[in-house]
């Protein structure tokens, strides 16, 4: 037995022109002269559906009506149906801006029927949209339920329940018996369960061969054929902002709707994300300004829309909009192949590897790169030359360098200081007395930064050690503090 999800977004027209996070207001989108939907102020002020335009501003004169955009209200629903994608990879576009999912196989890996609505839900109003959501075994059931604007159970996964709800629904939900409504009234037959009782031969020259097929899809009685979703091969999604933003953390929650957009096409593609660009597009004209790009590096591939959100986020706080902005285009630079889930039965102690690297992740979007760093020691022998530092969210993509098993202080001064010289021995606060050494070094005749030196360890009166070193072939005997040990 399947289980479908039905999402219809009864506001898509309205909501596509009028985001819901924008300010509240008597709004109504325009058909054909006529209203196709409307706010919840405008309709508390009088305005109706299939209202006419002149009506409509006879009634509410401050009402804001907006022509119908098909090419935008496509684009949603395709936005839409890409978040979708990390629930089921078989989501299909139906009528009346709907969507179908077929969830089968993702209930156990979301926990449940009810725990995978709240999570599609969730998902479509973070999108920026109003859905209504229902569950049923065959996919045009869970279409109708979900159309249906009454107040009734929306998950039903027994076959026998699924009928029993059926049968109430008004014929009118179905679209091919629309055009027969009256008629069909005329004969008493006001519901779903009325209209399967009428006799098939009869119904069918009375009306056409759709009818019934819509009806033997709805009770699982005849089969489906759906067009899938096809995620593209690379990302790349735009949003137009309802207003010109001047402060960027405004821009959180557009962006937001974008990086749900990039999810569901990382878990259709089976891969996750390294790097990626936001690009804050600026007004145009003649004081045009090019695009401001956020290019967020992560130190371990993920695809879990929380903690992109997050990196995004802390980015997003450290800058200044150098001008306001009008719209956001988010795209996916550097990709790699999802790895598996660990196997491992037992967690490892002081935490992970994975919460280490999202910890510098978080830390790096925070800071800023170049204020998180890591040792990246070099080959050389040379203690100036061998230590070094590399910002730590791209620590990963170098190989490390293996250096010889060798003692040296942990704090290493960034000038030697040169040292007097007392009975010949060096001085530091008290004479310096030899405990281990000397260790000889001579490189760097290749780069012009000869080091001919001998290192000794030694230790002062007050008991601390330190790393100094003499300069060989010195026409005086010069000594230098290098480093101390902790």
């Amino acid at each position: 037995m399947r289980t479908w999800i039905g999402v219809h977004l009864p506001l898509l027209p309205l909501e596509t022109i009028r985001p819901r996070w924008s300010e509240p207001g008597r709004h109504a989108v325009i058909d054909r002269e006529h209203v196709l939907t409307m706010s919840p102020e405008a309709a508390a002020a009088g305005v109706r559906l299939a209202m006419r335009r002149a009506s409509v501003k006879a009634i509410c004169p401050d009402a804001v009506l907006h022509d119908h955009d098909a090419t935008r209200e496509q684009d949603a629903l395709y936005g839409i149906a890409l978040a979708m994608l990390q629930y089921t990879p078989e989501v299909a576009h139906a009528e009346e801006s709907s969507l179908l999912l077929d969830v089968t196989a993702s209930l156990r890996a979301f926990g449940g029927r009810r725990a995978l609505c709240r999570l599609v839900r969730g998902s479509v109003e973070a999108l920026g949209f109003t859905p209504r959501i229902a569950m049923a075994p065959s996919a045009r059931a869970a279409w109708l339920f979900a159309r249906h604007p009454g107040r009734m159970v929306r998950r039903m996964a027994r076959p026998e329940t699924a009928m029993r709800r059926l049968d109430a629904l008004p014929c009118a939900l179905v679209p091919a018996a629309r055009p027969y409504v009256e008629w069909l009234e005329g004969l008493g037959c006001h519901a779903l369960g009325e209209l399967r009782r009428l006799p098939r031969p009869g119904l069918q020259r009375r009306t056409d061969q759709h009818v019934l097929h819509a009806l033997d899809c709805a009770y699982g009685q005849a089969p489906e054929l759906f067009d899938w979703v096809q995620a593209p091969r690379r990302f790349a999604a735009r949003l137009d902002m309802p207003d010109r933003i001047e402060h960027a953390e405004a821009l959180l929650f557009g962006a937001r709707r974008l990086l749900l957009q990039m999810t569901g096409w990382l878990v259709a593609q089976q891969v996750a994300v390294s790097r990626f660009t936001l690009l804050l597009e600026h007004e145009r004209g003649r004081t045009a300004i090019p695009p401001t790009p956020l290019e967020i590096a992560l130190a371990e591939p993920a695809w879990q829309e929380e903690h992109l959100t997050r990196l995004l986020k802390e980015r997003l706080g450290r800058i200044t909009l150098e001008a306001p902005v009008i719209a956001l285009r988010l795209e996916a630079a550097q990709v790699e192949a999802m790895l598996p889930p660990t196997a491992s039965l037992f967690p490892e102690p002081g935490g992970s590897a994975s919460d280490y690297r999202r910890l510098v992740e978080l830390l790096t979007a925070r800071l800023g790169e170049q204020n998180v760093l890591v040792p990246a020691p070099r080959a050389d022998h040379r203690p100036e030359v061998c230590n070094g530092w590399r910002p730590a969210a791209s620590a990963n993509r170098v190989p490390p360098v293996t250096l010889p098993a060798i003692e040296r202080p942990f704090w290493m001064l960034e000038q030697p200081v040169a040292l007097m010289v007392k009975q010949h021995r060096p001085f530091y606060g008290s004479p310096l007395w030899t405990l281990r050494g000397p260790e000889r070094i001579e490189s760097g005749w290749w780069d012009g930064g000869l080091a001919v030196r001998d290192y000794y360890t030694m230790q002062g009166a007050n008991g601390r050690y330190y790393w100094v070193y003499r300069v060989r072939f010195d026409e005086g005997d010069h000594w230098f503090l290098q480093g101390v040990y902790g």
